[in-house]
């Protein structure tokens, strides 16, 4: 019954939402290297730190984490309204980082680790924003994280925080896996949830020893990381809006349905989870698996993304 009344709350707060983004003309306006056509809200995503802090006062969550995402939020919300400069963004980040090591008790670790930890964090939460192109794909891998988290035994205490935050994600939802989107995340919900699951992430890993239970964002990364590489070898700015992720390709030159793409992103990632949770179990996750499996999973990327290049060269020319 907590649920449902936690659920019937999310949905107000969202609806309250819309009517003050659409009087204060808090909307996104599409452009050329936009994936979609009209005019939509943008900042729906702001559920995303409201149910955490909801999960604060509730007792499923530290206030240390909470204020890590909503320092996050405030910042990501404000520049969505009003476009920031790199350095306050930049420094929101480092700050909810610190945080996020308070909570995990990583100052007591090597000195070395930590300007690691902070560079795959941060890493972490740019490359999550960076995907968020095209409805459902943030929200539908954020459920599919959240969901695979759930399935690990060493984290059944915290089934009542990963479930609050699985309603934020069905809530935004929605108004978000369709065809026409009512809203889009924003940075405000992209970037909060994104350090919700980097911290999630790392608390798994530490708890349990095993690393390779990063693979539960390799799809994500794999993209954005392959990406990234591309765009700095052909000297474009990384920090500008573009198409060129593969499920940029799939939606935008291909023709596929938007959903149908985040659905198929969600529904290989989440294959894969079940997979190394079962590996694990069996304890055949380890360093050569791990490997293994990358090499797969990357090559079949690099395939898929030059066999799409290739067709769309050949239907352009």
């Amino acid at each position: 019954m907590q649920y449902l009344i936690l659920f019937l709350l999310l949905l107000a707060i969202e609806l309250l939402y819309f009517k003050v983004a659409d009087q204060y003309n808090i909307i996104d306006k599409p452009n050329s290297r936009s994936s979609h056509t009209s005019i939509t809200l943008r900042g729906g995503g702001i559920i995303f730190p409201i149910a955490l802090m909801i999960a604060c006062f509730m007792g499923y969550v530290s206030w240390a984490v909470m204020l890590a995402v909503l320092l996050v939020a405030v910042v990501s919300f404000i520049d969505d309204i009003k476009p920031l400069s790199q350095l306050p963004r930049f420094l929101s980040h480092i700050v909810a980082a610190v945080l996020i090591f308070y909570e995990l008790n990583l100052f007591s670790e090597s000195l070395w680790l930590l300007p690691v930890l902070l560079l795959l964090l941060i890493g972490w939460v740019n490359a999550f924003n960076f995907m968020d192109g095209i409805n459902g794909i943030t929200v539908l891998y954020a459920l599919t994280a959240i969901i695979s988290f759930s399935l690990l035994p060493l984290n059944q205490l915290q089934l009542p925080l990963l479930i609050s935050m699985g309603l934020s994600c069905i809530v935004f939802g929605i108004f978000n896996v369709r065809k026409k989107a009512k809203t889009f995340a924003g940075d405000v919900g992209s970037i909060s949830m994104a350090l919700f699951l980097g911290y999630f992430m790392m608390k798994t890993i530490i708890e349990t020893g095993q690393w390779g239970f990063i693979l539960f964002f390799s799809i994500y990364g794999i993209d954005a990381g392959i990406t990234l590489f591309t765009r700095v070898k052909k000297r474009e700015n990384i920090f500008q809006p573009h198409r060129s992720h593969l499920y940029q390709y799939l939606a935008n030159e291909i023709g596929m349905s938007h959903v149908l793409v985040s659905c198929i992103y969600a529904t290989v990632q989440l294959g894969l989870n079940i997979l190394l949770i079962n590996m694990d179990t069996k304890g055949n996750l380890n360093f050569i698996s791990i490997c293994g499996i990358l090499f797969v999973l990357i090559t079949f990327y690099m395939l898929l993304r030059q066999f799409i290049i290739r067709k769309m060269t050949l239907s352009n020319s």
